[in-house]
């Protein structure tokens, strides 16, 4: 149920543009599904598939109670300028349930212990939920799971994570198949690492992930990392947003024929490898390198009511992923963060 009480009007008319248009399942451009239902920030923003909030009939939230997060990237500007209090105390208003980390300080905003910061998001009703370091680096006392691993799992267990990964590609070796399955093996080190202390290992896509091996371009490098990882020992963390523009980038090979793929689809087929998704949208623009321009969720046009609830309702799967809003360069980042509650929330769906 949206925890809302103070309406919007802007938010009220984008909402409804948001329920004309999605990101139908298999294509790349917007599609117009047609007219929709007045809606508001508690109410049904598809037009036909959702109940609103103490209307008739029967409905559910889309988002599942308890697993809205968002990851902290998109509030860097505050966190450094207010400190991590200001902000978890924003994200309790917005309805936020967890946190997800890039970075455990507050830059000019004073130092803080681990045991402080853990105890702070608690205090705000959030969980830390996972965090996001280097893989490697050149530089031999960096702070990466191939220079530290050691210290980052302790830091993570200190924070009480459940999941510790990398937003960094397999590109460690190159583009080549035996390079990433190089990299595989190095993350399934790190799995079996994280796993001994309670935690699962996880990596986050961006779009090059879907490109081609360089040494075989029939070979899309996502299903070399897919195979050669141990499916009990590493984890993926989707970034929707990213794997719709590597459906744009990538669905012909280097020489022209096509390799189309649904991002949704590799979900469907391996859902307890995903127990993280960034929630990031976009707005349709072929003419765009990558096929989208950026928005906060809600003005873009991936159908997130289509695809939360693939995920949710597969058996079993209602509660077993953590959806983290998030947008690389918000115009506004506390405003980004409330109006994405906001629309995630208002999703609902018939039951």
């Amino acid at each position: 149920m949206s925890r809302f009480s103070q309406p919007d009007p802007e938010l009220t008319h984008r909402l409804s543009r948001r329920g004309m248009l999605g990101v139908a399942a298999g294509a790349t451009a917007a599609a117009l599904l047609g007219a929709a239902a007045p809606a508001t920030a508690a109410g049904n923003t598809s037009g036909t598939t959702g109940t609103a909030p103490g209307a008739k009939g029967r409905g559910r939230p889309v988002l599942p109670r308890g697993r809205l997060g968002i990851q902290l990237y998109s509030l860097r500007d505050k966190v450094s300028t207010l400190g991590f209090g200001p902000v978890f105390a924003e994200l309790e208003k917005y309805g936020y349930d967890e946190v997800e980390f890039a970075g455990y300080t507050q830059g000019s905003a004073g130092p803080i212990t681990l045991a402080q910061l853990k105890r702070l998001a608690r205090s705000h009703g959030l969980n830390p939920i996972g965090s996001h370091v280097g893989y490697y680096s050149a530089d031999p006392n960096a702070y990466t799971f191939a220079q530290n691993l050691t210290k980052v799992l302790d830091d993570a267990q200190a924070l009480g994570l459940k999941h510790i990964g990398t937003a960094a590609g397999p590109f460690r070796y190159g583009s080549t198949v035996d390079a990433w399955k190089r990299a595989a093996e190095d993350f399934n080190t790190y799995g079996a690492a994280a796993k001994a202390r309670g935690m699962k290992f996880y990596q986050h896509n961006h779009s090059e992930e879907f490109g081609f091996a360089t040494d075989n371009p029939k070979v899309r490098l996502y299903d070399v990392l897919l195979k050669e990882t141990d499916p009990d020992l590493v984890y993926l963390e989707m970034d929707i947003y990213w794997a719709y523009v590597g459906q744009f980038r990538f669905s012909k090979r280097p020489d022209g024929t096509p390799a189309p793929f649904e991002p949704l689809n590799y979900v469907l087929r391996q859902p307890d490898r995903y127990p993280l998704f960034h929630v990031k949208d976009g707005e349709s623009d072929p003419s765009n390198p990558y096929g989208y321009r950026m928005t906060d969720v809600g003005d873009g046009d991936i159908d997130y009511q289509r695809f939360i609830s693939a995920v949710t309702r597969l058996r079993g799967h209602r509660m077993a992923h953590h959806w983290q809003a998030e947008h690389d360069n918000p115009a506004e980042s506390f405003t980004f963060a409330r109006r994405s509650s906001a629309h995630l929330h208002s999703l609902w769906e018939k039951c």
